[in-house]
C-alpha cells in the first residue's frame, strides 16, 4: 500500500505561498514527491530499480548518464528529470503510464522551482541527528508557559492565526485527569481545583496525577496495543497463555518512572543482564507476546522464520519508527533498508530457546514462577539463603571427593540397600524378579513375553518386554489426585516411533458410552507428548472418574537419545494441577508441559484397584523397552531425594576401586555420600530440603509468566530468504543494524542485549524522536510525525520538525524521564488552550496540525467503559493480577474456537472481576472484547502504535445497550437518587461525574422532557421497568420507586452517549 501525504503549505517552514521569494523546502516538499512518483522504479530496491537511476541517493540523482544528468543544480532545462515530467510524449514522460502514478501540474512546478534554486539536497531528516535549535521568537510573549509554546506560537503566528484561550477549569482538569489516568475526576477533585486560586493550582493537580498508580495503568494500555500483549496463543486452538504479569510489570514501570532507556533494555533482552533479577526476566516477555502456534502439519522453519520476522517487525515499529518489514521480500522500495539489513535484524531474535511449537499450554517454555507480593521479599530471602547454603554444600562435597577412597564401600554398600522411608512399591530384579512392599517381600511372575536382561549397568538386572509383553504388579492404593506420591525407575527407550506404556494402573469406568472406553489411573508412557514433531520422553497421565485429566511431559528442549538408558522419577504434590506434577531425568530436574486437553484442576479419584502393569496400558505396549529399579513413594520427591533415587540406584553398581570409577559413577557416588552418610553435609543438607520445600510451597502460589532466554550452545545467525520463503536461503548473515543508521560500537554484543544498546545509544538518531513522537500522539491525538508508524519516505514529515528534534534531544538529555515529559506537554500553553473551533480554523486547519486549539477526540475504548464504570461508582481500583472476563455477548467464542480449545467458551467473572479497568480484560486474539473491539481497540495479533479512530452506528449501539453500559446507567442513576432528592440535582449529579461540570439551563430541561417521557412510559409498563433494573448483576436498591428509578436510569444512559462525554 502507498501513501500519498497531503502536504499544506501552510504548516511548511519557509513555504511558497505569501512569500517574496519562495524557498522549496526538500524534505517538506521534494522528497514526498520523489518517493510517491518515483521511488518505486528508481529507488532503493535494486531488483525493481529500471535503467540503472537512483533518484532515492544524491548520487544517482546527479551522476552522469549517456544523454546528459538526471539534476542539473540550477539549472531546470538541461535536466533530464524536467525534460521527462514535462514532456507530450506518454512513451518519454515520467512517471510512465504503467506505473499508474502522475504528476500534478504542481508538483512539477515544485520539481522545476528546486532544481531552479540550486536542488539543494539533504539526507532523509529522519536518518539525521536530532538538532536542539534555540526555542524561536515570538510576538505574544506572554502566551507561552514552556519552550513547547514558542515552537507552536510560531507556527501559528506565521500562518496569520491566534492560538485559543485557556479552557475553562473543568474543561482542563477533565482534559488532565483523563490524559493522564485514563479516568475522569471526582466531583470532589473538580471542585478543589476551581476554587484553587494559587499559581500552582494546575501543577499541583498535574503532580497529583502523575503519582496516581491509575498513571501507570492508562499508560500502559497504549504500550500493550505496541507489544502485542494478549491472553491466548493466537493461533490453531488459540489457548490461554499466562503472561499478565508482563503486563503488570509495565504498569509498575510507568508508575516507578522507569527511565525510558532502562525499559527499553529490559524488555528486548532483560534476561541478558547479568544477575538479571525477577523483575527483568519478566520484562523480556516483551517478545513472547507473539502470535505462536501448535498446530499440526506446519513447517517448523516457517513458522520460526514467522516468529523472527514478527520480533524484526515489531522491534523495528515500536523504536525505529519504521516499516523494516517492506524488505522481507526485497529490498525496500522506498526506504535504504537492504534485504540483508532486513534479515541481519531477524539475526537476533534466532537463538532462544524457545520451541517453535507453543504446545498448546499456558507456560510454554521458557517461563519463570511469579510469586504473590506478599511472597516475593520472602522468595528472594529463601533463594539468597539457598545460594550461600549451596557454596557451603559445595565446599564440602570438593572436600569428600577428594576423600573418596575412604568411604567409597561403605557408600556402595548403603546404596545397595538404599529404600526410602515412603517406599509402597519396588521392583527388584536379579536371578529373578521380586516386588517389595511395607511389611514384605514376593515373587513376580515373568510371561514369557518378558525376560531378565542386562540393565543399566552390567552389574544389574532388568526386564525386557518383547511383543505384547507385560508384568503385574500388586495394586497399590498409594496414588490419587489428592495425594502426593512418586514414581521412580530406569527406562530404556527402544529406537521405535511407536508409543509405548512403561507402566500404569488403570481401571475402566462403567457406563463411559459408545466409542473408545475410558479409564482412570495412572500410566507413565514414552511417548511424542503433545505432537508427533517431537521426540520421545517419558510423559505421565493422570485420569479421574470421567476420564479427564492432567499431564506432563518434558518441553522440547529436552533430547532423550532412543537405544539410551535413563533415570526418571515423576514427583506430584496431590494438588490436582498440571504445574504440581514435577519431573527428573537422570537426577536433574526438567521443565514440564501438558497438553492442551489437560483440565484446570483434577476433583475426582484416580485411584483404581487394579494392578499395577509393567509393560502395557490397553493395548499400548512397551515393546523392546527395558525398565529397572521401578518404585512407588507415598510421597514427593523434593529434588534432593530425586537426585538421590537416581545416584543411589547408579551408586549401587559402580565399580569398587575409586580408579575405575567413570565420571558419572563418581558423581553418583558423592551425591549418595554427602546427602545419606557424610556428617560435614547433614546440616546444610537439612538446609537444603527445608529451603526447597519453602520455595516449593510459594511456587504452589505463584503465577507464571513467559520470558526470553538464548541459547548458550549456538550463536545468533540467520540467512537473507528469496522473496521471504523459509526454504530460499542465500547468504547467511549475522545480528546487525540496519546500515543507513549509526553502526554498533565494538562494545556492544552482538546480540539482543546490544541490539537493546544499539536502540538507545545517543547516536541513535531515532530512538527518542519516535518514542516523544508516540507519547505526544497519546496526548493531542495526532503525532507531530501524523504517521507514528513510519518515519520513513512514505511517512507524513513532521508538522514542527524543530520542536520534535527538541522535544527528543530534551527527553534523551533528562535521564529518559518520561513522567517528567508528560508533564511538561500537559503544562505547556499549547495543551491548555481551548478546543472550540472556530470557522476560520476549521476552513484553514480542519486536522489542527497547527495546535491553534486544544486536543478533542474520542476517547479510546478502554476510557470509555471505565469513565462509565467510575461514574456510576462500579468502577473496582485494585491494580493488577490475572485477566478477568466481563460481560460479552453469548458464543463468540464458541463460533471462532476449535472444538480442543481452552478458550472455547466463555466462562464470564462474577462479582468485583467484572467491574475491573479495561486493560485487565481477557483478551483473546481470535474474538478480542466485543464492545472494545467495535471502538477501535486492536486485536493484538501485530503490533499496533496508532489505532483507528471511526464513528459508527455500532458504537452507539454499544453505548446505549451494552449490558456494563446499561448496568452503569442504573447504577449512576441509583446513586443520583439516593444523594439527591429533586430531579434538577439528579440530573447535574450525574452530569458532574461524567462531564466535570453542572448542566446549563438549556441542557437541563431537554434531559428533564426526556425524564417525563420515560417516566410516563415505564409507570405504564412495570414490567419493563423491572426488567431494565435487573440488567447486570450488581443488585439494584429495591426501596427507590421503580418507574422514577427506570426513567432516570434511562437519562443516565442518555448523558453517557452525549459527545462530551466520550470525547476529551
Amino acid at each position: 500500500m502507498f501513501r500519498f501525504p497531503v502536504l499544506l503549505l501552510a504548516l511548511s517552514s519557509g513555504g511558497i505561498a505569501g512569500a517574496n521569494d519562495p524557498q522549496v523546502d526538500f524534505q517538506r516538499q521534494v522528497r514526498p514527491i520523489l518517493s510517491d512518483k518515483c521511488f518505486l522504479c528508481h529507488g532503493p530496491d535494486e531488483g525493481t530499480r529500471m535503467a540503472d537511476l537512483r533518484l532515492d541517493t544524491k548520487e544517482g540523482a546527479f551522476a552522469k548518464r549517456k544523454n546528459g544528468y538526471p539534476i542539473v543544480a540550477g539549472k531546470p532545462d538541461e535536466s533530464l528529470l524536467v525534460k521527462r515530467i514535462y514532456s507530450n510524449d506518454p512513451a518519454f514522460r515520467m512517471p510512465p503510464v504503467f506505473s499508474h502514478r502522475t504528476l500534478t501540474d504542481e508538483q512539477k512546478d515544485t520539481l522545476r522551482h528546486w532544481i531552479e534554486q540550486g536542488a539543494k539536497w539533504d539526507q532523509h531528516w529522519a536518518f539525521a541527528a536530532p538538532k536542539k535549535v534555540a526555542a524561536p521568537q515570538v510576538k505574544q510573549t506572554a502566551w507561552p508557559r514552556n519552550e513547547i509554546d514558542r515552537f507552536i506560537l510560531a507556527k501559528i503566528e506565521a500562518n496569520g492565526l491566534q492560538p485559543a484561550p485557556e479552557a475553562d477549569r473543568r474543561t482542563l482538569i477533565r482534559r488532565v485527569t483523563l490524559d493522564l489516568t485514563g479516568l475522569p475526576p471526582t466531583p470532589a477533585e473538580v471542585d478543589a481545583f476551581v476554587k484553587d486560586k494559587s499559581r500552582d493550582a494546575y501543577d499541583k493537580v498535574v503532580d497529583r496525577l502523575l503519582a496516581s498508580p491509575h498513571y501507570g495503568e492508562h499508560r500502559a494500555h497504549y504500550w500493550l496495543d505496541a507489544a502485542r500483549y494478549a491472553d491466548t496463543n493466537g493461533l490453531h486452538f488459540d489457548n490461554y497463555r499466562e503472561i499478565w504479569p508482563y503486563r503488570d510489570w509495565v504498569i509498575q514501570a510507568f508508575n516507578q518512572n522507569m527511565p525510558f532507556d532502562r525499559f527499553t533494555v529490559e524488555q528486548l533482552a532483560g534476561d541478558l543482564l547479568p544477575n538479571a533479577t525477577l523483575d527483568q526476566k519478566i520484562a523480556s516477555g516483551f517478545h513472547r507476546c507473539n502470535v505462536t502456534t501448535d498446530e499440526g502439519g506446519v513447517i517448523l522453519p516457517e513458522v520460526e522464520a514467522m516468529y523472527a520476522k514478527d520480533r524484526a517487525d515489531t522491534t523495528g515499529t515500536v523504536w525505529m519508527g519504521l516499516t523494516v518489514g517492506c524488505a522481507t521480500c526485497h529490498d525496500h522500495k522506498f526506504d535504504p533498508i537492504s534485504q540483508k539489513d532486513y534479515y541481519s535484524l531477524t539475526a537476533f531474535f534466532r537463538n532462544t530457546t524457545q520451541p517453535i511449537m507453543d504446545l498448546n499450554i499456558q507456560d510454554t517454555p521458557p517461563a519463570v514462577y511469579v510469586p504473590p507480593a506478599q511472597d516475593r521479599a520472602k522468595s528472594e530471602r529463601l533463594h539468597e539463603e539457598r545460594d550461600a547454603v549451596m557454596q557451603s554444600f559445595s565446599a564440602e562435597r570438593k572436600k569428600a571427593l577428594a576423600d573418596i577412597g575412604s568411604w567409597l564401600e561403605k557408600a556402595q554398600q548403603q546404596a545397595r540397600a538404599y529404600a526410602p522411608e515412603s517406599q509402597a512399591l519396588a521392583l527388584q530384579v536379579s536371578g529373578n524378579a521380586t516386588v517389595a512392599e511395607p511389611g514384605e517381600v514376593q515373587p513376580v511372575a515373568l510371561p514369557k513375553e518378558a525376560e531378565i536382561v542386562d540393565g543399566p549397568s552390567a552389574a544389574t538386572r532388568a526386564i525386557q518386554f518383547k511383543t505384547r509383553g507385560k508384568v503385574a504388579l500388586p495394586a497399590t492404593s498409594d496414588i490419587d489426585y489428592d495425594k502426593p506420591f512418586t514414581i521412580a525407575t530406569w527406562i530404556f527407550i527402544p529406537d521405535s516411533k511407536d508409543d509405548g506404556a512403561v507402566a500404569s494402573q488403570l481401571g475402566a469406568i462403567p457406563e463411559s458410552g459408545k466409542g473408545e472406553p475410558k479409564h482412570r489411573g495412572w500410566t507413565l508412557r514414552i511417548d511424542k507428548g503433545n505432537l508427533s514433531l517431537y521426540d520421545r520422553a517419558p510423559s505421565i497421565y493422570l485420569m479421574g472418574a470421567d476420564g479427564k485429566g492432567i499431564s506432563g511431559h518434558p518441553a522440547p528442549e529436552y533430547k532423550l537419545r532412543p537405544n539410551s538408558w535413563y533415570h526418571v522419577v515423576v514427583a506430584y504434590d496431590g494438588s490436582g494441577l498440571r504445574r504440581g506434577i514435577n519431573m527428573y531425568i537422570n537426577g536433574a530436574p526438567v521443565t514440564v508441559v501438558g497438553r492442551p486437553e489437560d483440565i484446570p484442576r483434577l476433583t475426582s479419584s484416580i485411584k483404581s484397584s487394579a494392578p499395577v502393569t509393567l509393560g502395557n496400558e490397553e493395548k499400548r505396549y512397551f515393546e523392546r523397552g527395558v525398565i529397572a529399579d521401578f518404585r512407588i513413594l507415598n510421597t514427593m520427591a523434593d529434588p534432593q531425594e530425586a537426585e538421590l533415587l537416581y545416584a543411589a540406584s547408579r551408586a549401587a553398581t559402580a565399580k569398587k576401586s575409586a580408579d575405575e570409577l567413570s565420571e558419572p559413577d563418581a558423581a553418583a557416588l558423592l551425591t549418595f555420600f554427602v546427602y545419606r552418610i557424610d556428617p560435614a553435609t547433614a546440616q546444610p543438607a537439612a538446609q537444603l530440603r527445608r529451603i526447597d520445600r519453602e520455595l516449593y510451597a510459594i511456587r504452589s502460589r505463584s503465577a507464571t509468566t513467559l520470558v526470553m532466554e538464548e541459547r548458550t550452545d549456538a550463536q545468533p545467525v540467520a540467512h537473507v530468504l528469496y522473496r521471504g520463503q523459509y526454504d530460499q536461503m542465500r547468504e547467511e548473515v549475522h545480528p546487525n543494524t540496519p546500515s543507513v543508521l549509526p553502526p554498533m560500537s565494538e562494545s556492544m554484543p552482538r546480540n539482543r542485549l546490544g541490539l537493546a544498546m544499539w536502540i538507545v545509544d545517543p547516536a541513535n538518531p531515532l530512538t527518542a524522536r519516535v518514542t516523544v513522537n508516540r507519547f505526544w500522539e497519546e496526548i493531542f491525538g495526532t503525532g507531530i510525525v501524523k504517521t507514528v508508524e513510519d518515519f520513513g519516505s512514505q511517512g507524513e514529515p513532521p508538522s514542527h520538525p524543530e520542536l520534535l528534534d527538541w522535544l527528543a534531544l530534551d527527553f534523551r538529555d533528562s535521564g529518559w524521564n518520561v513522567k517528567r515529559f508528560f508533564k511538561l506537554l500537559v503544562t505547556s500553553a499549547t495543551y491548555r488552550q481551548s478546543a472550540v473551533l472556530t470557522p476560520e480554523k476549521l476552513a484553514r486547519d480542519p486536522q489542527n496540525r497547527l495546535i491553534a486549539r486544544g486536543p478533542r477526540f474520542r476517547m479510546d475504548a478502554e476510557m470509555v467503559r471505565d469513565t462509565a464504570l467510575f461514574a456510576s461508582g462500579l468502577l473496582r481500583p485494585e491494580i493488577g493480577g490475572p485477566s478477568v472476563k466481563p460481560y460479552q455477548p453469548a458464543r463468540i467464542w464458541e463460533t471462532v474456537a476449535m472444538p480442543q480449545s481452552n478458550t472455547r467458551l466463555y466462562d464470564q467473572d462474577t462479582g468485583d472481576k467484572l467491574y475491573r479497568r479495561s486493560l485487565y480484560t481477557f483478551w483473546k486474539r481470535a474474538a478480542p472484547p466485543p464492545s472494545m473491539d467495535i471502538l477501535n481497540a486492536t486485536s493484538r495479533e501485530t503490533c499496533i502504535v496508532r489505532r483507528e479512530r471511526t464513528n459508527t452506528p455500532l458504537q452507539a449501539l454499544v453505548t446505549m445497550n451494552d449490558v456494563q453500559f446499561v448496568e452503569a446507567s442504573r447504577l449512576l442513576a441509583q446513586n443520583a437518587m439516593k444523594s439527591q432528592r429533586r430531579l434538577q440535582r439528579e440530573l447535574d449529579y450525574m452530569a458532574e461525574r461524567l462531564l466535570a461540570r453542572p448542566l446549563t439551563k438549556n441542557e437541563a430541561g431537554i434531559l428533564t422532557q426526556s425524564y417525563k417521557d420515560f417516566f410516563a412510559y415505564y409507570a405504564s409498563a412495570p414490567e419493563d421497568a423491572s426488567k431494565l433494573l435487573k440488567v447486570g448483576q450488581s443488585p439494584a436498591d429495591g426501596a427507590l420507586p421503580k418507574p422514577r428509578f427506570a426513567a432516570l436510569t434511562m437519562v443516565a444512559n442518555e448523558m453517557l452517549n452525549l459527545d462530551e462525554a466520550l470525547v476529551k
